[in-house]
C-alpha cells in the first residue's frame, strides 16, 4: 500500500555546498548528516542529498507546498536558483513553478488553496 510521498533523492557534485544551500533554502538544518547521504524533514518529508549520479532536469519533479508562491520563488533564486518555468496557474487556482538549483535539479513549488498545509507541518 502506497503512503504518499516521503523522500526525494536529489544527486548532487559537491555534498558539502548542496547541503549548505538546501540548509538555507528550507531554513533547517539536515536531520542526518553522513559523507553518503545528506537527509533534510521538511514538513512530513524527506529531502536527501546524494554525492553520486547525475543532476539532471529530466526525471520526476517533486512540488513543495508554499504558502506565497511569488516570495518563495523570490526568495530561493536570490539564493542561486533559476527560473526554469515560471509560475502559472494550472487550474482551479492552484500555481506552481520550477527551479533549477545551483546542482543541476528541479526544485518544484506549488501552492494549492485547496491542500491544508498546516495538516502537514
Amino acid at each position: 500500500m502506497i503512503h504518499g510521498m516521503r523522500t526525494t533523492i536529489y544527486p548532487v557534485g559537491d555534498l558539502t555546498k548542496a547541503k549548505a544551500w538546501f540548509t538555507e533554502v528550507f531554513g533547517k538544518a539536515p536531520y542526518f548528516d553522513q559523507p553518503f547521504y545528506v537527509g533534510f524533514e521538511i514538513g512530513g518529508f524527506e529531502l536527501g542529498l546524494v554525492p553520486d549520479g547525475q543532476p539532471g532536469t529530466h526525471g520526476a519533479i517533486v512540488y513543495w507546498g508554499v504558502d506565497d508562491i511569488e516570495a518563495e520563488a523570490a526568495r530561493i533564486v536570490g539564493l542561486g536558483a533559476t527560473v526554469h518555468s515560471a509560475i502559472q496557474d494550472v487550474g482551479d487556482a492552484i500555481r506552481v513553478v520550477e527551479l533549477a538549483d545551483p546542482f543541476g535539479n528541479l526544485l518544484g513549488l506549488i501552492y494549492n488553496p485547496h491542500f491544508d498545509l498546516k495538516a502537514v507541518r
